[in-house]
C-alpha cells in the first residue's frame, strides 16, 4: 500500500477497495467469488501475494484461490491444512483487531506444519516496520463482524508493495475487506445451494412427470381393469378414475363409473367381502353388476396409496375377469358332488348334507338336561332352557340403568349352540304330530331285467326319467340324490309319520307309469323305506336304517303279491 501520510493516496486506494468489493458480488459462482477475493487483495489492498483458505465440511481448510504468483498457485492450490494447525496459527503472534500477524522471529516454528505456505528467506529488516519475507499476516473471515459467527475461511496476504507492515489504516482496510469477502462467500454459497436445489427440484419434477406419464399409460392401456377410488370422508369409495378395460368389462362408460362406487354394483352377498378388502387392502373375489343386468366374477387386488401426513388417501384397484375360471371351478365342484348321469346329488353330497343336520348329542341327553335344568332352577317347563321361570329381576348395580340381571346357566343345562336338533317321531301306526327329517330310501323293482334285456342305454334312460319324476314330486327345499345303481334317497324335512308315508306313495305312483325309450315302453316299480334322521346318529346309521326298512317293505310287497296270486 502507498505511503499512508499522503491523504490523496488513501482516497485513491479507498476507491480501488470500493471497486474490488463491488466486483466480489458480481461473480457468477462460488469459485469465481473466491478468486475475486484473492485478486481484490492484490488490486485494492496493495499486496503482491494473496491466498484464500476455505473451511471444508470436515473442518479442515483448503487453498481455494491464489493470486499474484503462478509458482505459488501451482504449489498451494487445492492443498489442505488441518483445522488444528490453523487454530494454532491464529492463536500466535500479534493481534491487530481481528487480524493475526506472526513476525518472522516467531513464525519459524510453523515451517514444518501441514498448512500450505509460500515463503522465502531474506535479510533482517533495516527499520522497525519493514516487511520481512518470513512475516505472516492472516485475516480470518467470519459470518458476523468483530470475529463473531462461524469461521468461513482465512485470507492470507504477503509482500506489501511499499515494503512496510500495514499501519492502522491498512489494518482497518484489510479487516473491512475480509468481512465483505465473508459476506460475498456466504452469498455465493447460498446462490450455489439454491441453484443446486433448483436443479434437484427440476430433476425431481421431471422424474415425477415421467412417472405420472408412465402410470397414466400403464393405467389407461392395461389389458385388465383398473380403478382409483377415494378413501375417507363423505365420498369414501367413490370411483375417481377408471380405465377402458374396466369400462368394457362392465359395459359402462367412464362418465357413469365416476358417479358410483364398487358397492353400488357389487352382488349383495359379496358386500361384506368388498368392505373388508376396501378397508384393509388385499385381494378378494366377488361379483360385479354389468350394465345388461348380469353379474361377472372378478378378482379385486387393492393397494392403499398413503400420504405420510394425512394417512390413506386413495385405493388403487386392479380388476381381473375370472368368469371363465369361476365357471370351470363351479363345473368341477358340481361334478364332484353330483351324479354325472342324472345330475342329482351323489352319495358323497348326500352324506355331507345329512351330516350337516346331525350332531353327536342324542335326544335323550337333551331331554334329561332340560328336565334337570327345569327342576334345579325351579323354572317353568315352558321357559327357555337355561333360564329360571320366575321372570327377570331388576338390575340396580348401575345408577340410571334399568335392565335385567343376566342369570348363570343352571348346572346341567345346555347352552344355546345355534343348532336345530333333530329327533324322530314316535314309532307306531298313530301319528303323534311330531315333525322330523324323513329319509326315504328308494330301490327300483324290475330295473335289472330291463338293463339286461334292452342294454345299458335303455337302463340309463330309465334312471334319468326316474330322477326327473322324483325331483318333480318333492318340494323345492327337499333333496333327491342318487346313492348308486338303481337306488335313490329323498331327504324331506318337517314331515310327520303320515306325511312321509303319503310322500312315499306319491313318489311310487309317479314312477310306476310306463317309460318310453327308443319307441318301446318299459315299466319299473319302486320300494320305499322310511327312516328318520336323529341327533346322536351318524349319516351312515341313518341311511342303513332307511335301507333296512326298504328291504322290509320290499319283502312285504312280494308276500302280498304271492298271496294275491
Amino acid at each position: 500500500m502507498e505511503t499512508e501520510s499522503e491523504p490523496y493516496v488513501r482516497l485513491a486506494t479507498l476507491r480501488q477497495l470500493h471497486q474490488v468489493v463491488a466486483e466480489l458480488n458480481t461473480a457468477r459462482s462460488l469459485a469465481d467469488t473466491l478468486q475475486s477475493v484473492a485478486d481484490g487483495a492484490i488490486a485494492g489492498l496493495g499486496f503482491e501475494l494473496a491466498a484464500v483458505n476455505l473451511v471444508r465440511p470436515d473442518g479442515d481448510l483448503v487453498v481455494a484461490a491464489v493470486a499474484g504468483s503462478a509458482g505459488a498457485e501451482a504449489l498451494m492450490a487445492g492443498r489442505v491444512g488441518s483445522r488444528a494447525s490453523w487454530e494454532r496459527r491464529l492463536s500466535m503472534g500479534e493481534r491487530w483487531g481481528d487480524l493475526c500477524f506472526i513476525p518472522y522471529t516467531e513464525g519459524w516454528v510453523l515451517d514444518d506444519d501441514d498448512v500450505p505456505q509460500w515463503h522465502t528467506a531474506g535479510p533482517a529488516p533495516r527499520f522497525p516496520d519493514e516487511w520481512h519475507p518470513m512475516d505472516r499476516l492472516f485475516a480470518p473471515m467470519y459470518t458476523a463482524a468483530n470475529g463473531n459467527g462461524e469461521l468461513l475461511g482465512v485470507l492470507s496476504v504477503d509482500r506489501p508493495r511499499n515494503g512496510r507492515r500495514p499501519g492502522p489504516w491498512g489494518q482497518e482496510a484489510l479487516q473491512m475487506y475480509a468481512f465483505q469477502s465473508a459476506i460475498a462467500i456466504s452469498n455465493a454459497r447460498l446462490r450455489a445451494n439454491m441453484q443446486r436445489a433448483l436443479v434437484r427440484l427440476e430433476r425431481e419434477q421431471q422424474a415425477l412427470r415421467a412417472s405420472e406419464e408412465s402410470f397414466r399409460q400403464a393405467f389407461e392401456y392395461a389389458p385388465s381393469g383398473m380403478a382409483v377410488a377415494e378413501m375417507g370422508g363423505d365420498q369414501h369409495g367413490r370411483l375417481l378414475r377408471t380405465n377402458d378395460a374396466l369400462c368394457r368389462l362392465l359395459g359402462r362408460p367412464a362418465s357413469t363409473m365416476r358417479r358410483m362406487s364398487f358397492s353400488d354394483i357389487c352382488h349383495p352377498e359379496d358386500i361384506g367381502t368388498l368392505l373388508r378388502t376396501s378397508a384393509e387392502g388385499g385381494r378378494a373375489e366377488l361379483r360385479l353388476l354389468r350394465r345388461d343386468g348380469t353379474y361377472v366374477w372378478v378378482s379385486l387386488r387393492n393397494s392403499v396409496v398413503a400420504d405420510t401426513a394425512d394417512g390413506p388417501r386413495f385405493l388403487l384397484t386392479h380388476v381381473e375377469d375370472i368368469e371363465e375360471r369361476k365357471r370351470h371351478e363351479l363345473q368341477l365342484a358340481h361334478r364332484a358332488s353330483h351324479d354325472s348321469l342324472t345330475g342329482l346329488p351323489n352319495s358323497a353330497e348326500l352324506r355331507a348334507r345329512l351330516s350337516a343336520r346331525l350332531c353327536s348329542r342324542p335326544p335323550s341327553a337333551l331331554a334329561d338336561a332340560y328336565a334337570y335344568a327345569s327342576a334345579g332352577a325351579g323354572a317353568d317347563p315352558r321357559a327357555p332352557l337355561g333360564f329360571a321361570g320366575e321372570g327377570p329381576e331388576p338390575f340396580d348395580g348401575l345408577d340410571g340403568f334399568e335392565g335385567e340381571k343376566p342369570r348363570p346357566t343352571p348346572r346341567g343345562a345346555l347352552p344355546f349352540d345355534h343348532h336345530v336338533h333333530l329327533s324322530a317321531p314316535a314309532d307306531g301306526a298313530a301319528d303323534d304330530g311330531a315333525k322330523g327329517l324323513a329319509v326315504l330310501f328308494c330301490d327300483l323293482d324290475g330295473f335289472k331285467s330291463i338293463n339286461d334285456r334292452f342294454g345299458h342305454n335303455t337302463g340309463d334312460a330309465v334312471l334319468i326319467e326316474v330322477a326327473r319324476r322324483l325331483t318333480s314330486g318333492v318340494r323345492d327345499g327337499d333333496t333327491v340324490a342318487r346313492l348308486g345303481g338303481d337306488e335313490f334317497v329323498v331327504l324331506a324335512d318337517g314331515l310327520g309319520t303320515a306325511d312321509a308315508q303319503d310322500l312315499a306313495v306319491r313318489l311310487r305312483n309317479a314312477i310306476v307309469p310306463p317309460i318310453r325309450v327308443e319307441g318301446r315302453a318299459v315299466r319299473v316299480g319302486a320300494s320305499f323305506g322310511i327312516g328318520w334322521a336323529s341327533c346322536g346318529m351318524t349319516a351312515e346309521e341313518v341311511l342303513e336304517s332307511a335301507d333296512q326298512r326298504m328291504y322290509v317293505e320290499k319283502r312285504r310287497s312280494k308276500s302280498n303279491r304271492r298271496a294275491a296270486g
